[in-house]
């Protein structure tokens, strides 16, 4: 069984090949919550964001335009653009992502909550940047984009030679500021930019999970027995990397371990038991892939 998608265009070239329900199911739930906070902190609060949302948003305090249909006339004109340099893949995850923004922004604009919290307009901001970021978070780790901005970036760093991070930050302070002209007032762009610092972090924690394994560097005239009790103990892995010490003049033998942050204690009584004067580094590992974290040890994924 595979949750892949099986449909195909004309010819037999497989359109949706690769393509998962189970992103797709993840991209619509991070849509969700993306829309539910934009319009429930943002909206009714009247804050800003970056990127192309940040200019439906001028527009709706402009104009009075739906956003969930400025989302739309956007970002496909940029789709047309800039589909080849999305991926087939991507595209088709960032379309669809696109496409419930709209959607759920027209649902939570109709039947919307009031959550009472004009008083506080620090915790709007919290809930605000918590919310957009869940959302985007769940939509980039699944393979979705924020849709025109992304592919405005691509196009600058093709043809500009401009990153893609410098292109990014560039397009979301000029409609900040652009919102500040529009409608904010001073205290509202003080806590958007809480907002947006917040997002921002919680986009990073869902992506690199919540789980953060630990890598560790041992050095010590006992590495063979070391790495052989942390393979049998342990059940993991152990690198060995040639280096050379600087003071002894000689070439050392370093190990390496990755571990989940559980086994860390481990680790390091393994470590002391065999070598007390052992030279240990332990550093945060954010993003685990292959055998014992991803797959088995048949070498398939942990979640099929």
């Amino acid at each position: 069984m595979t949750d892949n998608v099986k449909c195909t265009k004309k010819g037999g070239y497989p359109l949706f090949s690769g393509i998962k329900f189970k992103n797709i199911f993840f991209i619509i739930l991070g849509a969700a919550i993306f829309s539910f906070g934009l319009v429930h902190f943002n909206i009714q609060h009247e804050l800003a964001e970056g990127g192309f949302t940040g200019i439906t948003l001028i527009l709706l305090f402009a104009f009075n335009w739906d956003p969930a249909i400025m989302n739309l006339v956007l970002n496909i004109p940029m789709f047309i653009i800039g589909w080849k340099l999305l991926g087939r893949k991507v595209f088709i995850y960032t379309v669809i992502g696109t496409v419930a923004v709209s959607i759920f922004l027209k649902v939570f604009m109709k039947y919307q909550f009031n959550i009472h919290l004009e008083g506080d307009m620090f915790l709007v901001a919290l809930f605000a940047g918590v919310f957009i970021g869940i959302g985007l978070g769940i939509i980039f780790r699944f393979g979705g984009t924020t849709g025109g901005v992304d592919i405005i970036a691509r196009l600058a760093h093709k043809y500009i030679g401009w990153s893609m991070g410098k292109t990014m930050f560039l397009f979301d302070a000029f409609v900040i500021l652009l919102s500040w002209a529009v409608y904010l007032d001073h205290r509202s762009m003080m806590y958007t930019l809480v907002a947006l610092f917040v997002g921002a972090r919680v986009i990073d924690f869902v992506q690199e999970g919540a789980y953060a394994a630990r890598g560790a560097f041992i050095i010590s005239d006992s590495q063979d027995a070391i790495a052989t009790k942390i393979t049998r103990e342990m059940d993991r892995g152990v690198t060995v990397f040639r280096g050379y010490g600087h003071f002894t003049k000689s070439d050392r033998e370093i190990l390496y371990c990755v571990v989940g942050k559980n086994e860390i204690m481990r680790l390091k009584g393994i470590v002391t038991a065999l070598d007390p004067h052992a030279f240990v580094s332990v550093t945060e590992v954010h993003d685990v892939l292959g055998e014992g974290f991803t797959l088995d040890d048949q070498k398939q994924p942990l979640d099929h």
